[in-house]
């Protein structure tokens, strides 16, 4: 070996030796995103939402507390609530998705999820699971569903037998991200909102990696803000395949917005005049 090429091999294990240890969950630093608002929709302000989708021109809204909790058909443009079921008193309703013909609702404490009809909202089965209920999307590419329980962990379900088969951690800069709730499974990604926080995160759907942090602190005045009080946080996800946008709402919102997740806004732009109901 000759000199020179013993003195650069010494150099680069000198050079190794300096780098800091890389962990396991360190990750490409995520995309900053605001949200930019193309409508705004009417919204029941009595509606505390847990889970929201859309379904050939509707939305499908599942809302919570105890002794109010339902599932909801309503009007993606006027907010009318078209159909509805009331849930039990001692059931506080969370999450939704639709597999196929099926619309499976989560509830909070109770670790019972309600399987029903698409068309009827009648009750088909039940299934069980061990812990909270928060927030629930389903992912049609894999077939599978992506469930939270305000936790840094999201369980990866069957969607025939409810059971879980993986979950992913998600972690950003080996901080556990915890408070993930209401989710929407779009492409590769999973959107999830932060409980009591204006973001949104973007989520590699096989590796939990955080690809974007959106902020929605936009949506509000102060004065809206104000009016709805602490428990009035964003909360509600949907994403319409038609337009390729995404529509999102918070509990005892009456506004609901139809949105882009763009890295910044134009300097021109200026926020849509809420729809009269």
């Amino acid at each position: 070996m000759s000199r020179k090429l013993r003195l650069w091999l010494i150099f680069a294990l000198l050079l190794a030796l300096t780098l800091p240890l890389r962990s396991p969950h360190a990750q490409r630093q995520p995309e900053r995103l605001r949200v930019q608002i193309h409508s705004v929709r009417p919204h029941d302000p009595s509606a505390f939402t847990q889970g929201l989708l859309i379904h050939d021109g509707f939305f499908y809204e599942s809302t919570g507390l105890y002794g109010q909790s339902t599932l909801r058909k309503v009007d993606m443009q006027t907010g009318e609530v078209l159909q509805q079921l009331s849930l039990p008193a001692e059931f506080f309703a969370e999450g939704l998705a639709l597999v196929g013909e099926r619309l499976i609702q989560l509830t909070w404490r109770e670790q019972v999820a309600f399987v029903y009809d698409l068309e009827t909202f009648e009750q088909r089965e039940t299934f069980t699971y061990i812990g909270e209920g928060w927030g629930l999307c389903y992912d049609q590419e894999t077939n599978a569903l992506y469930m939270s329980n305000g936790s840094h962990v999201l369980y990866v379900r069957d969607p025939e037998t409810f059971s879980a088969v993986r979950q992913l951690e998600i972690m950003l800069d080996d901080v556990p991200i915890r408070n993930l709730n209401e989710l929407e499974c779009v492409g590769d990604s999973i959107y999830a909102n932060i409980w009591f926080s204006d973001q949104i995160l973007r989520i590699d759907k096989r590796t939990g990696r955080i690809t974007a942090i959106i902020d929605a602190s936009n949506l509000l005045t102060p004065e809206e803000r104000e009016a709805i009080g602490r428990a009035g946080t964003l909360n509600g996800i949907a994403y319409d395949a038609e337009t390729e946008r995404f529509f999102l709402t918070g509990k005892l919102w009456q506004w609901l917005f139809e949105v882009d997740f763009v890295p910044e806004l134009p300097e021109n732009y200026v926020t849509p005049t809420p729809l009269v109901r």
